[in-house]
């Protein structure tokens, strides 16, 4: 039997929980310039940054329950967004792990709308304010996209059928930062306004344990597997 590290959440009624690795996608020629890249269009592949990000993420995925955090399960299952930079990602951690890919569109990433593929200039140049209003008020959406709240609406029963099928092992769900974030939000019973303070850098891991009775714990965030 693994015993918990120390500081986990303690639980003395032998509830075992679902143990959830969410990875966000390695680099896009948008991520690198700083644009807005959603949910709306499929692309845009990794760059060879990003696919070197993505063999490095799949590497500490692969040493979870060995010499990273091995207290836990080692991974076992995968699901992924359906965008083409969260497919390429999670390729390369099933390669690693030995699992087959399983595509959920609820994973997808939170709908820019009109804001696509814009940087943070170019949307504050045509709709002033609007940008700080999506990212501090948590229910604003930009014109023809999602807020956040829409996200975590869409994002946590997908969470939750993939964690009643994980109890006492470990899935990877590979995504994007503001779907992590949401996720990381969601369970730490944040309001929505508060989930765009989470930091999640390209390919890094967050961690999530899920008991059936709905308690969870944040294990980790924004972890860095990337250099």
């Amino acid at each position: 039997m693994r015993r918990p590290a120390p500081g986990a959440l303690a639980r003395y009624d032998g509830a075992v929980p679902a143990t959830v690795v969410l990875v966000r996608h390695g680099v896009t020629p948008l991520t690198e310039v700083g644009a807005l890249s959603g949910g709306d269009v499929p692309g845009p592949s990794l760059t060879t940054a990003g696919q070197r990000q993505a063999a490095q993420a799949a590497d500490l995925v692969f040493r979870i329950g060995k010499d990273q955090w091995p207290d836990l399960p080692r991974p076992d299952s995968l699901v992924a967004s359906p965008m083409v930079r969260a497919q390429e990602t999670a390729s390369a951690v099933g390669r690693r792990i030995g699992a087959t890919v399983r595509t959920d569109q609820r994973f997808a990433e939170i709908r820019f709308g009109d804001w696509e593929a814009l940087v943070p200039e170019q949307v504050h140049e045509r709709w002033p304010g609007e940008l700080r209003r999506w990212v501090t008020e948590g229910t604003f959406a930009p014109p023809g996209g999602e807020s956040y709240a829409d996200l975590g609406a869409r994002v946590q029963p997908a969470l939750d059928e993939v964690a009643a099928h994980a109890v006492g092992s470990t899935a990877v769900v590979v995504a994007h930062a503001a779907v992590v974030r949401t996720l990381v939000g969601l369970a730490l019973d944040a309001p929505p306004n508060a989930w765009g303070r989470v930091r999640i850098p390209p390919c890094s891991l967050s961690v999530l344990r899920i008991w059936p009775d709905g308690a969870r714990e944040v294990t980790a965030v924004g972890y860095p597997a990337a250099d």
